[in-house]
């Protein structure tokens, strides 16, 4: 299938520009746990999947990036020398954000013409954004000339631009997460990521568990403004916390203790979030723990409990989330589940016994249709490598 879509896109890009392309691929990400933690520099567990974006790129002779989406059926431009860092509210900002923002960190650009292919699924939370404006930050400093110098460190700076862009152009305040498990990905791994020093471990996955994911097919339309809205909630917690825990800079810094001890020192909404991020930092810690000693059945039972949390405390999930996770919790041979993503829609993350993978997808696909009049997607995906150049 990638082959295909590799081959398809060689294609397109002849018939368009009449050039022979380089092309760049970036992978979605799940998360596994630890979620809306990333932005207050707490800990998360997210898997690059098998699920890419790629961008082919030729060189122009002008300062021109014409960009063709295959997904959108469009062709935008824009100018290198004139990049606005205003957000226009269309797909070219993820890749005029990551232009300006290479740009800014001194990359030596040049015009050229790109085609976007992806099969990553758009609006479901698994991080089409970040393949996006990875694989295009790759594709750009190929055709100025430069390729990313194969170190952790390298890919770490190139996973902090392709935030900015979408904090500072696309306008969605997110964290480091996506971007990150797109670039430092790892084949069967899932990274246990540090958000404020940026260190990671990679863990191993068990052999027989898969990842599957099942995709609601709804993405309500007050997500993005309600992500913004939590993450001010979690910061307006912080300052009023720290009036009188002098020292702390982010949620991650308060254990449960002490939230609980100046629970009246918050208003009850804010508490909860406060509450919710807290508590997943601990589960995160605690998954690591249970993934390296091989306890995949106390693994599923703290990502329930994070469901709950967000649903509950964080109110990020709805009630097609909800209703996918209880199918799955009644399904034998599901070890745990949970939402994955910003949430008010988009997928569940299921840890699913491999043999019995094929039942769970027919069951709970036939049981959400019954339950909600909604087909859904289920894919199952291995955890993947991150970005790169694709050599075939």
């Amino acid at each position: 299938m990638k082959d295909l879509q590799i081959e398809q896109l060689k294609i397109r890009f002849a018939e368009s520009f009449g050039a022979t392309p380089a092309i760049f691929g970036a992978p979605g990400r799940i998360n596994l746990i630890g979620e809306h933690t990333d932005y207050n520099y707490g800990f998360v567990m997210p898997a690059a999947i098998d699920f890419h974006t790629w961008v082919a790129v030729a060189r122009r002779d002008d300062r021109s990036v014409v960009v063709h989406s295959e997904e959108c059926k469009e062709t935008a431009q824009f100018n290198l020398n004139e990049i606005d860092a205003a957000s226009e509210h269309h797909w070219l900002d993820y890749v005029r954000g990551v232009a300006l923002q290479l740009k800014a960190a001194g990359y030596a650009l040049q015009g050229c013409n790109l085609v976007i292919l992806s099969n990553v699924p758009m609006g479901a939370g698994l991080s089409s954004s970040a393949a996006l404006e990875v694989a295009s930050a790759l594709a750009l400093i190929h055709a100025g000339g430069c390729s990313l110098e194969d170190t952790a460190a390298s890919r770490t700076n190139l996973a902090k631009l392709c935030q900015r862009a979408e904090n500072e152009t696309v306008g969605a305040r997110v964290g480091i997460m996506d971007q990150f498990a797109s670039i430092h990905g790892r084949a069967e791994h899932a990274l246990l990521l540090d958000c404020r020093s940026l260190e990671f471990e990679l863990l191993a996955l068990p052999d027989d568990v898969s990842l599957v994911i099942c995709n609601t097919m709804v993405k309500h339309s007050h997500a993005s403004g309600e992500y913004n809205a939590r993450r001010s909630q979690c910061e307006e917690g912080v300052r009023r916390l720290a009036a009188t825990l002098p020292g702390i800079r982010a949620l991650r810094d308060v254990s449960e203790d002490q939230l609980e001890q100046h629970k009246t020192d918050l208003p009850e909404t804010i508490f909860r979030r406060c509450r919710h991020v807290i508590a997943e930092n601990a589960r995160t810690l605690c998954a690591a723990t249970a993934l390296r000693s091989g306890e995949i059945g106390k693994f599923g039972e703290l990502m329930y409990d994070s469901h709950r949390s967000l649903r509950d405390d964080y109110e990020v999930s709805c009630a097609e989330l909800d209703v996918m996770v209880e199918l799955a919790s009644s399904f034998k041979g599901t070890y745990g589940a949970r939402m994955t993503g910003g949430g008010f829609g988009g997928c569940t993350l299921n840890l699913v016994e491999k043999a019995r993978v094929e039942d769970f997808k027919s069951d709970i696909s036939r049981s959400y249709e019954k339950k909600t009049g909604i087909r859904p997607e289920i894919y199952v995906s291995s955890a993947a490598d991150g970005a790169s150049a694709v050599t075939s």
